[in-house]
This record gives structure tokens, sequence and C-alpha cells, in this order.
């Protein structure tokens, strides 16, 4: 079940390995997006706005770990194209026991400083109590997504895209029916989607864990080769950092337009919310699609194979365009009949401001498309500073307009809609430029 893709047609090794991860990657959206569909349909638009903002919140926190293991999974990729099986052990233990030590320190910061979050967000007094009762509970899955993103990006490094698809399947499928139990048979409010969504959580990442010590013992380390390598940790945070602080920006900067987002009030919070959950379904394969693309730069990287990156830069960037003007295409034609999946028609407020967020932002997919893209190669080529570099343009430029043009009363909240696009093609140019320009010095082995 492990893929090498220095071998065969590049396009072909990279759609087969990112099928089950863009199925994975969109049934593991479906844990938040069952919170918001039935949150916002069987407890109001005040919840909605809740759970939707505490989404944003803990995108950015998990953010942190996912840096983390997709940085070590590069590093792996590397190990697994050069045929370095003892050095990828040495950096499985190195990287396990950093990222846990990270893990146990986010979640105590998260609990700390909880009440302080109402302030940094602009939360509404009416949505706060229930944002509260939400987050003192979600945060308890906080290590459940270190274990399940540690895994998979071990698994996928090796070529094996298809366990993490099906332990997602499981929890995803759990997290349903464990939301319609626990906020519609017991009514335990918003606090009962946030119980669903860690129980499911919990299955996915241990149960992956167990997966791999059992059947993939190649992988397995062995008693006598559980030792931490200072050196090989050195290597993994210099992959994994990196990656981090890029993932961090990323979200960091997500989360500072959420708090200018709900300053105009719990109707544009709701419909930024059910906006944010489309466009998550929208994107997230390309956004997968870029993680595929990684693995394949990043196995060849390590057999030192150039003419394959080339080739395979050129085919992932022109099907990630033609796939994202598709997808922008039906968003803005169905951009309607999307937002009433979550909210009731009655809610004409929300749905108004939703469509015309749609309207905006889901017009120029292919723009992140392509960031993601650029952020997965940088990452593969053991550059993935120029990636934070790419992601401070872009989130920068966000975040400085979204301020300014929304601070402009004949503007307002368009303004942080339009804020979006424009900060991604900067971005993209950037990237693409700085790739055409020093290919030859990053290439000459």
């Amino acid at each position: 079940m492990n893929a090498d893709m220095t071998q065969g047609p590049p396009m072909k090794s990279m759609l087969i390995f990112a099928l089950p991860m863009i199925l994975g990657n969109l049934l593991q959206q479906c844990y938040n997006i069952a919170d918001t569909l039935i949150v916002g349909r069987y407890l109001g638009p005040n919840a909605l706005a809740a759970v939707g903002s505490s989404f944003t919140l803990m995108t950015f926190l998990t953010s942190i770990l996912l840096g983390l293991c997709m940085g070590s999974g590069t590093f792996f990729s590397i190990r697994f194209g050069e045929k370095d099986e003892k050095r990828l052990k040495e950096g499985i233990c190195a990287s396990f026991v950093l990222i846990f030590f990270l893990t146990i320190v986010l979640n105590g910061f998260a609990f700390l400083f909880l009440n302080r979050i109402r302030d940094f967000l602009q939360v509404p007094r009416e949505v706060w109590t229930d944002m509260q009762s939400y987050l003192m509970v979600i945060f308890c899955g906080i290590f459940a997504t270190f274990l399940y993103n540690y895994f998979a990006s071990l698994l996928r490094a090796v070529g094996n895209s298809i366990v993490p698809l099906g332990f997602l399947a499981l929890s995803a499928i759990l997290n349903v029916v464990l939301d319609l139990w626990f906020v519609i048979r017991l009514g335990d409010g918003v606090a009962g989607a946030a119980k669903a969504t860690v129980i499911a959580q919990y299955v996915s990442g241990i149960g992956i864990g167990v997966y791999v010590w059992i059947y993939v013992p190649w992988l397995r380390i062995k008693r006598e080769e559980w030792k931490v390598s200072w050196n090989c940790m050195k290597d993994i945070a210099s992959f994994s950092m990196l990656t981090c602080i890029q993932q961090s920006v990323m979200n960091l900067g997500i989360l500072l337009v959420q708090g200018i987002v709900n300053s105009f009030g719990a109707a544009v919070m709701a419909a930024f919310a059910v906006g944010v959950k489309i466009d998550a379904f929208a994107y997230m394969p390309v956004q997968d699609f870029g993680n595929a693309f990684s693995t394949f730069i990043a196995q060849n990287y390590g057999a030192k194979k150039k003419e394959r990156i080339h080739t395979g830069f050129r085919g992932a960037l022109m099907a990630s365009l033609i796939f994202s003007s598709l997808v922008s295409i039906g968003v803005w034609i169905f951009a309607r009949p999307l937002l009433l999946i979550f909210v009731n028609k009655e809610e004409i407020g929300i749905i108004a401001e939703g469509i015309r967020y749609l309207h905006i932002e889901g017009a120029f997919y292919g723009g992140i498309g392509c960031l993601f893209l650029l952020y997965g190669l940088y990452r593969a080529l053991g550059k993935p500073g120029m990636s934070v570099v790419l992601t401070i343009l872009s989130l920068g430029t966000r975040v400085v307009l979204a301020y300014v043009l929304s601070s402009i009363p004949s503007i307002g909240v368009v303004g942080i809609w339009w804020a979006v696009p424009i900060g991604w093609f900067l971005a993209d140019g950037v990237g693409i430029a700085y790739y055409l320009t020093r290919k030859k010095k990053i290439f000459s082995w």
C-alpha cells in the first residue's frame, strides 16, 4: 500500500495518491460541518455564530500541530525517497517526542487563556455563553488532533493515503450520529455538539495509532531503537517549525479577520461561519492535492529527479487551476441553495450576506489552489521559509485590507470579503516568480 512516486507518470501518481486524501479531509470537515448544520437548524443563529467562531479559533490552535506534523511528514518522505530506513525511524522518535510535548503545552495554554478569548475576538455578549460552553469541551480534543495528524502524516509520507481515509470515514459517521444524539435527543446544546466531535476525534486518533503499531511493523520502533537523536531533532525542527509557523500565521490572519467580522454582529458572524464551511468543501480538494503534490516533490527531491519535479509542477498547476475554476462557477450559481443547507429560509439577513461573501471570494478559488501548490512545493524542497513568506504576504494583505476597507462606511463588511482574493493572487505572483528565477540554484546538486 506504499506508493513510490519516483516512478511512473507524474500526474497519475499524484492523482491516485491524492484521491483518498481528498475524500478523507472532506470527511474530516464533516466534524464541524455536522456541528454547524445541526446547531444552525435546531439551536438558532446565536449558537451558529458561537460554533462558527469557535471553529476559526480551533483551526488556529490545531494548525500549530498540523504544521509540525506536515513538516515531519516532509522529512519522512525525503528519507523514504532515499531508502534510508534508519534515519526515518530516528525521525519518527524525534518528531513524536517534540510534537507530543508541544501538544501538552498548547492544551494547557488553551484552557488557561479561555476567558481572554472573548475580548480578543470581540465576541458579542449574546454569543459568548454558547461559545464558552463549546470551547470548554472542544479543547479536550486537541490531543486527539495530534494523534490523528501525526500518524496520518507518517503513513502518507510512505505513500499510504488509504488508511487515514478509513479512520476518518468511521469517525465522521460517528460524529454525525453523536451530534444528533447529544443535541436533539438529549438536548445538550452546543456542548453536546462539542462532545460528539471530541469523541469522534479520539476514535480516529487512537485507531490510526493502533493500526500503525499492529499492521505496519517495519515502521514500529523497537525498544533498542527508541532513542532521541538531537541531531535528528534539529533536522525535524528545521522542517517542522517553519511549516508550523506558516500554518499558524495563516490561521492567525484568519482569526484576526474573524475579530473584524464579529464586530459587525451575530448575523454577519453566522453568514461568515456558513461561508467558511462552504469554502472548506469547495477548495479542500485542491488543498489535499497540494499535500499529495508535496509528497511527490519530496520523494523525487530525495531521489534527485529534477526533470520529473519540473514536469509534475507544470501538470499540477494546470490541473489545480482547471478544477478550481469549475468549483468557482458551481459555488457562484448555487450560492443560495448551499446556504439554505445550514440556515432556515427565514434568516434573510444571513442568507443575503452569505451570498455576497460567496459571490466575491468563491469566484477566485483558483488563487488559493495555486497557493496550496506553492506551499507544498517549498515545503518539499526544504525551503519552508518561503512558504512563511508567501503566507505573510497573503494573510498580511488580507488583514490590512480587511481593517482598512471595512472601516470605510461606503464599503463596510464587503471590504473584508474582497481582501481575501487580493491576498491570494499577490502571494501567487511572488511564489511563481521565485521558482522561475531560482530553480537552477535550488536544483544545483
